[in-house]
């Protein structure tokens, strides 16, 4: 679009002031007048700068430096020690007889479900064992494979010293995190670069605050709050650059945020949610006295919708400054609208898109309370598949009124000034259907 530029038309700033140095505008720039600009950054700083601030302040008091609980169990039983070995053979009998160097014996029956496998650490380095494997893990086993086991000398004798632990994984993991690094890179250039630093730094809030406050006895919706807050911050400005339009987002996320923590706060407590299915939530009852499952599992909803909150609020925002781009001269109620004929496309896509996720995440635990002869409401509604289910709902409806509350900002905050020699064409256009 085109402006008529006389010498009596002020010259615009951009509202992403920082955008030229970062390079992390989402589009062109915002066509804001002086006062209009004057006026968005300082209801920004009066948000945000009181929100960075708590943060901080939440940090720093529940900061929980070193947890003794964390690494606190022992992976190895006494006798006992990890080491490495790589398959050699799939047929036990290839190996039957070669545990007799270290004296261990076999009698016949011992190794029906085992492979063969080097030793390639410890005391046994360059021996070919025989290594137990479960049942359940064999099929994946090949020839070539890196195993973890457990050496136990007591059990030389019964001819299986060796049991599997798990598969070493770090290659194909590893391999697969550079091909990710390299596609975003690629794709998205200087901006994949930032938004992988921005994951890494989150992560880095979840490894090294989250996780060692919950397990030192923090408040788990304090110290929830304070993390998601922190990760934010660091995801969205690292990645997206410190400007107009991705602070919208940010608040537009926060306000998901609080929706999300009265849904499950109401969620859990309405659906007499206990927290305490599975094996891992049981232990932890017992290794960390005074954990309080239920606010555990709260938090844990909150976290789980977070990137795809801040997903559809990023995009949101970039929305509606793109519709201010190509008119400077739409009020705040075309906005709004034009917004949301976009963002109804991003409710429609959420409605299944956290479904989706949680079912593929969930699907042994169906597919096994499926196997029990009772009524259908029941199963769904049983304590497991239940809190999945609120999980589900809760986040989705965050993300989905997220959207409306991201736009409504970002409309406040995109009303300009009509240009004083705008063309009579191009004035408030009807939006597209």
């Amino acid at each position: 679009m085109t402006h008529a530029a006389g010498p009596s038309t002020p010259s615009a700033p951009h509202a992403d002031t920082d955008a030229p140095a970062h390079g992390h505008s989402h589009s062109g720039p915002l066509h804001l007048s002086q006062n209009e600009h004057r006026r968005v950054v300082t209801v920004l700083a009066a948000l945000v700068v009181p929100l960075v601030v708590a943060t901080l302040v939440g940090l720093a008091v529940l900061w929980p430096g070193r947890s003794d609980l964390v690494g606190s169990q022992s992976f190895n039983a006494q006798g006992t020690s990890t080491e490495s070995a790589t398959v050699t053979s799939l047929d036990v009998a290839d190996c039957a007889q070669a545990a007799a160097p270290l004296g261990a014996v076999s009698d016949g029956s011992l190794l029906d479900s085992a492979v063969c496998a080097e030793i390639t650490t410890g005391a046994a380095a360059g021996a070919i064992m025989p290594v137990h494997v479960p049942a359940e893990s064999l099929p994946a086993a090949d020839v070539g494979d890196r195993l973890n086991v457990i050496y136990t000398a007591d059990a030389l004798v019964g001819g299986t010293p060796f049991i599997f632990v798990d598969y070493q994984r770090q290659l194909p993991v590893g391999a697969l995190a550079l091909v990710y690094a390299v596609v975003v890179v690629a794709v998205a250039g200087r901006k994949g670069v930032l938004s992988v630093v921005g994951l890494l730094l989150s992560s880095g809030v979840l490894l090294l605050f989250m996780i060692p406050a919950l397990l030192e006895g923090g408040s788990p919706m304090a110290v929830t709050l304070t993390g998601s807050v922190a990760m934010m911050l660091l995801a969205v400005y690292v990645a997206h650059g410190v400007s107009v339009r991705t602070t919208t987002a940010l608040l537009g996320t926060l306000a998901g945020v609080v929706i999300t923590v009265m849904l499950a706060l109401w969620g859990v407590g309405a659906a007499n949610l206990t927290g305490a299915v599975g094996d891992d939530a049981l232990t932890l009852t017992t290794r960390v006295p005074g954990l309080d499952l239920r606010s555990l599992l709260t938090c844990g909803m909150v976290i789980a919708g977070l990137g795809v909150l801040n997903d559809v609020t990023i995009t949101q925002a970039s929305a509606v400054w793109e519709l201010h781009a190509a008119n400077p001269a739409l009020g705040r109620g075309r906005l709004f609208t034009g917004g949301m004929r976009i963002g109804r496309d991003h409710i429609a896509s959420t409605v299944y898109t956290l479904a989706f996720a949680y079912a593929g995440t969930a699907l042994p635990l169906i597919l096994s309370a499926s196997l029990i002869d009772r009524a259908v409401i029941d199963t769904v509604l049983s304590g497991e598949i239940a809190e999945e289910l609120v999980r589900t709902l809760v986040s989705s409806i965050g993300l989905v009124l997220a959207i409306p509350a991201t736009t409504l900002i970002a409309a406040l905050l995109c009303r300009t000034e009509r240009p004083e020699h705008a063309e009579p064409t191009e004035r408030t256009p009807h939006a597209e259907p």
